[in-house]
């Protein structure tokens, strides 16, 4: 689910503007059914920044080798293939679309595939996970901060969260949703990325900030 194309003119590409016109789950999951055996190329095309911010940040701060891990979102399986190489074992991926998942599973990369939508429940148990990660997930027609919860829940304590936020959703109430969290002690703050471009050739975007939380 982690959003990004290639850029024509430093516009969006159809497929990216589409996504992010979406209103429903299934149509979400429809589109990038129809875009996932081009994702990869356009991805690296549009030199899309958020899987490589995230790895980043989990290897900072999650000790190699902590397991489990889910990739929330993971889409076609970019940042499984790099948590593999970086010592990261048994890592499950996530993701609303089964063509993006089936792509992934081409990959090897990942102990377990869950075909799942990020915002409502989900089917594991508490304390699940050591780290999460979700790049490109919080953004413009995908999650918002109801997502937040859950992966807090099904994570370990002491475990990491890495995600990032698109800045219209950081002010428009995901900021307070984590103030909430860290004044109740769900969660510390332990970084924050000053703002961002996701893909560096794209006009007029909305910048980004990636996130490192530790479940209390």
């Amino acid at each position: 689910m982690a959003g990004g194309a290639r850029m024509a003119d430093g516009k969006h590409s159809g497929a990216l503007g589409a996504v992010y016109g979406a209103t429903r789950p299934d149509e979400v999951a429809a589109l990038y059914d129809d875009w996932a055996e081009t994702y990869d190329g356009e991805m690296a095309a549009a030199g899309y920044r958020h899987p490589t911010i995230c790895l980043a940040l989990l290897a900072r701060h999650l000790p190699r080798g902590s397991t489990p891990i889910l990739d929330a979102g993971a889409g076609t399986g970019l940042i499984g293939e790099w948590l593999g190489i970086m010592g990261y074992g048994d890592v499950e991926a996530l993701d609303i679309s089964e063509g993006m998942l089936a792509v992934a599973a081409r990959k090897g990369a990942y102990a377990a595939l869950h075909r799942l939508a990020l915002g409502g429940p989900l089917p594991f148990a508490d304390a699940t996970y050591a780290g999460i990660v979700s790049a490109g997930v919080f953004t413009s027609g995908h999650v918002g901060a109801e997502g937040l919860d859950e992966l807090i829940r099904i994570l370990k304590p002491g475990g990491v969260l890495v995600l990032t936020v698109k800045n219209t959703l950081w002010e428009g109430g995901f900021a307070a949703r984590i103030a909430e969290m860290e004044a109740a002690r769900l969660v510390s703050r332990v970084e924050e990325t000053e703002p961002y471009v996701s893909m560096p050739g794209e006009a007029g975007t909305v910048p980004s900030r990636g996130l490192a939380l530790r479940r209390g």
